[in-house]
Order: structure tokens, then C-alpha cells, then sequence
């Protein structure tokens, strides 16, 4: 049995809390007002029976016993956010074929978890999903060999298509640990010139006048972040981008970007075409999926990109 005291509302904000370090933030965050969220905390340290945060300090700092309750915590909103997303499927069976393609941004965690979700939905529909880099799925969406498109959006008015955005993911700098100054001492680390991101970075870059040394073109992401971890060279990705490159986090640092508080949308699109319901409803299972297998551990992980990586309705 939960003991008393112990409630969802109090575990949402003191994740909230614990994220931020403030009460407002996290009032705007839960949507609560500035007392009640110091009310939920208090109650939630008495059914606990030990403090969760120091209380003398500003911004807030979990006590000990905070941070250790806050693994757990984020360990169960996850799962009830995934649970969530599981119940909420959409009934999709009376489509006899849908074909979705993603950019392999999600192929870690939320592709898998979406093609089945999917797969259960379609009981009696052909079905197909792939991943492909954005520019490719956007000429498929045109060609009319997908009806779903998971991407960038690439800044162009595109004729004939609805979006439906998912998620704003900013541009962050990524260095090597431990290297002060990794942009006066190592060499940029670019994306390949043909795919979109790199495109939208080095527009971003004319903009601000900024200009290096052009060495290193790399086509692969996670090859690009293996560079940076071995201290090879910095970077400029996103929050997607860093959390898809789990494996190399020890070696990882991630900063503001030099570019300024700039960012790109990604979106769900389809043709004007496509007139039910289908997309609407995948957006909504998207966005669910993203907030609890993307957004939300990366705003652990990267509590200043609060308010900048977050889900769009």
C-alpha cells in the first residue's frame, strides 16, 4: 500500500523542483500556483518523513535523500506517461495501408516503441515504416509513397502538405569533457553538407559572421559524436541528437550554442489530401512518446534547456 501523503501531483513537482530549483518555474510548469507547489513539496517530505531539498538554499538543491528519490520518481512518471501512451492508442483498423517514415533521429527508443504501438493498432492493414534522412522524406511524401512523415521541417513553404508540429528541439554546443576552451582549440566538427541539419547550422553560423576552419565533414551522427567524445572536435547538434548519443556521454559536454537561442521544428506531415483523423491522432501518440522517451530525461540531464526543448501543440 502507498503510504499516505504519497501522490502523483506530489511526485510531478517534485520532479518539477528538482529540475528547475525553483518554485516558480516549477508552478508554470505543473500549472499550479507558487503555494500549492510549496505545499505538495512539504507534504510530500512529511509522508516521506526526511527533507528532499535544502530549503536554505537558492536555487533549490536536493538533500541526499532527494537525489535519490529522484531516480526513482522520474523512473515512475516515465512509465505512467508510456502507460499512458499505451492506452491512448487510436483504433486504426480500418485503413488498409499506412506507410510512415521517420528520420532516424528516434531509431534508439521511440521508433521501436512506435511501430509496435502501431503494429497492435493495424489489425488488419498493410503497414510500413522506415527511416530516412529529411530531405529523402520529403520527396517521398511528394511522390506519394508515404502517407506520415516525422522530420525537420526545412523552413520552405511546401505545397499540398499539412504540419503538425511535435517538438521545438534547439541547437546546443557539444565539446569534449574537461576542455575549457574547445572552440579556440579544436577544429569544428560538421554535418555532411547534404543533409538538412547541416544546412540550417551553417545558415545559423552566416548569419552570426562566424566562420571555421573547414576540415571535417562527418555523415553519420554518431560518428560525429564519437569525435567529439575522444576529443577530436566540438560540434553543434540538438538535444535529440545528444540523447540519441547516450553511449558516448562520459565523454560529452553540452552549452548554449554560439549561434544564439535558435532551433528546429520537428513536425508530422502529410498531404492536404488525407482528410480523417489518422494524423492528428499519431501527432498526439508522437508527442507523448517524445515527451516521456526524449524530452523529459533530457530536461533532467539539461535542466537549463528548460522553456527551449519542449513539445508543441
Amino acid at each position: 500500500m502507498v503510504m499516505k501523503g504519497l501522490t502523483l501531483r506530489g511526485l510531478e513537482v517534485f520532479e518539477a523542483l528538482a529540475r528547475t530549483g525553483s518554485v516558480a518555474q516549477a508552478a508554470e510548469i505543473t500549472g499550479l500556483s507558487q503555494p500549492s507547489v510549496s505545499q505538495q513539496l512539504r507534504n510530500l517530505e512529511n509522508a516521506l518523513g526526511t527533507d528532499l531539498v535544502d530549503h536554505g538554499r537558492r536555487p533549490m538543491r536536493l538533500t541526499q535523500a532527494g537525489r535519490s528519490f529522484l531516480a526513482r520518481t522520474e523512473a515512475v512518471l516515465a512509465e505512467l506517461q508510456m502507460a499512458q501512451s499505451e492506452l491512448t492508442v487510436m483504433d486504426l483498423g480500418h485503413l488498409a495501408t499506412l506507410s510512415i517514415g521517420l528520420i532516424d533521429d528516434f531509431d534508439n527508443d521511440l521508433t521501436p516503441r512506435l511501430a509496435t504501438l502501431l503494429a497492435e493498432s493495424l489489425t488488419r492493414s498493410k503497414f510500413k515504416l522506415i527511416t530516412l534522412p529529411s530531405l529523402d522524406l520529403f520527396e517521398e511524401l511528394e511522390a506519394q509513397r508515404l502517407h506520415l512523415v516525422v522530420s525537420a521541417h526545412s523552413g520552405e513553404v511546401l505545397e499540398g502538405v499539412v504540419e503538425y508540429p511535435l517538438v521545438r528541439d534547439p541547437f546546443i554546443l557539444v565539446t569534449p569533457k574537461g576542455i575549457e576552451n574547445a572552440m579556440q582549440e579544436l577544429p569544428f566538427l560538421r554535418y555532411a553538407r547534404e543533409q538538412l541539419i547541416s544546412r540550417q547550422i551553417e545558415a545559423h553560423l552566416a548569419r552570426q559572421q562566424l566562420e571555421f576552419e573547414e576540415r571535417f565533414e562527418i555523415g553519420s551522427h554518431l560518428a560525429l559524436m564519437a569525435m567529439v567524445a575522444r576529443g577530436l572536435g566540438w560540434a553543434i547538434t540538438t538535444p535529440l541528437g545528444f540523447m540519441r548519443a547516450a553511449r558516448f556521454h562520459d565523454g560529452l559536454e553540452a552549452h548554449p550554442a554560439p549561434i544564439g537561442d535558435v532551433s528546429r521544428t520537428i513536425s508530422l506531415f502529410t498531404r492536404t489530401d488525407w482528410s480523417d483523423q489518422v494524423p492528428q491522432e499519431v501527432a498526439g501518440m508522437m508527442r507523448r512518446l517524445m515527451g516521456s522517451q526524449i524530452v523529459d530525461p533530457a530536461l533532467a540531464q539539461l535542466p537549463w534547456l528548460n522553456n527551449r526543448l519542449k513539445l508543441m501543440n
